[in-house]
């Protein structure tokens, strides 16, 4: 079918950056592509920004590939393809999207068809752009690792980050008993009820998850920041526990091999960056009904974190600096 003339531009980055600093992302006019068989094209709507989508561009990733377009994860509408599909409201990430082939901050975005999947009705493009890479990372853990069961403790060491909040959406919708560990006091202010909370600065973090868990500790421990917790975080694993990793900060750490096989432990490593956008949207899809029903919520995308891309080299700036906000594209 004939598509509509826009005056779409793409991000492009040429080659990896020595740091911060040397970023230098360009815009690109943007032609929409010819389509192989099986492939469908997006007209992006929003386009949330994270920071392996910056670090992809100071070569941090080994697979990145250069030029290409960054952004993982994307929300839009399919104009060109598949008839079935022509029309529809997708969303979607990938480990491959934005890394190995061009990416969502674009106007367009090629996709292969096995990787459409519909957004769920009832959130904005905004709002289904922000969740991709944040809660496959976290659906990605529990998955690997059994997921939580009602009546099971879960902690979530590191739950002021987007991999947290998901983290704990994931498990309270599950109906664990859910202990999120953050720095900062007070009540949890996410959209779950009933999460516990540890303020890592001040409490005893592995005391109190016991305390919490009737003395038997955690079942499952997602540790989303790595060697900080990594201490705390053992201690607080019941017989039989599950400890999650998706980063560190610190990569050698002391390890007691006898209090890990006689805890009878296991260690779980995520890397969505391994899952291809088809692997990736399926996971979207097991999550697709939990957002529709208001079990999970989309991340909070004010309208002061709405970007052009006029503006991508500040906002790669501020999400490499850790930003606490979810930003995304309106290409």
């Amino acid at each position: 079918m004939p598509i509509q003339k826009e005056n779409l531009r793409a991000v492009r980055v040429n080659a990896k950056a020595a740091s911060a600093d040397e970023l230098a992302p360009t815009l690109e006019k943007q032609i929409p592509p010819t389509l192989q068989k099986g492939e469908a094209l997006v007209r992006v709507r929003s386009a949330g920004v994270n920071p392996s989508d910056v670090k992809a561009a100071l070569g941090i990733m080994p697979q990145a590939v250069f030029p290409r377009t960054p952004g993982r994860d994307f929300a839009g509408v399919v104009v060109d393809g598949p008839s079935a599909w022509i029309g529809k409201e997708v969303w979607g990430s990938g480990g491959d999207v934005g890394i190995t082939r061009d990416g969502s901050h674009a106007g367009w975005l090629v996709l292969p068809e096995a990787a459409l999947r519909e957004k769920p009705k009832n959130l904005s493009f905004e709002e289904a752009g922000s969740v991709g890479v944040p809660f496959i990372t976290a659906y990605e853990g529990f998955r690997r690792s059994g997921m939580p069961q009602r009546g099971q403790t879960v902690a979530v060491m590191g739950a002021n980050g987007k991999v947290g909040q998901a983290a704990v959406q994931l498990a309270a919708q599950a109906g664990a008993n859910v202990i999120a560990v953050r720095r900062g006091g007070g009540a949890w202010d996410g959209p779950s009820t009933g999460v516990h909370t540890i303020d890592a600065t001040t409490e005893d973090v592995a005391a109190r998850i016991c305390e919490l868990s009737d003395g038997k500790g955690a079942h499952i421990v997602f540790n989303t920041v790595g060697s900080p917790y990594f201490e705390a975080a053992n201690k607080a694993m019941a017989k039989g526990a599950t400890q999650i990793f998706i980063s560190t900060i610190e990569r050698p750490v002391p390890f007691d091999i006898f209090t890990f096989y006689r805890g009878m432990h296991t260690y779980v490593g995520i890397d969505t960056l391994a899952l291809n956008c088809i692997e990736t949207n399926e996971r979207m899809q097991a999550m697709r009904a939990g957002f529709e029903a208001g079990t999970l919520h989309p991340f909070v995308v004010s309208p002061d974190a709405v970007f052009s891309l006029d503006q991508v080299l500040a906002v790669y700036k501020e999400v490499l600096s850790g930003a606490s906000r979810r930003m995304v594209f309106n290409p």
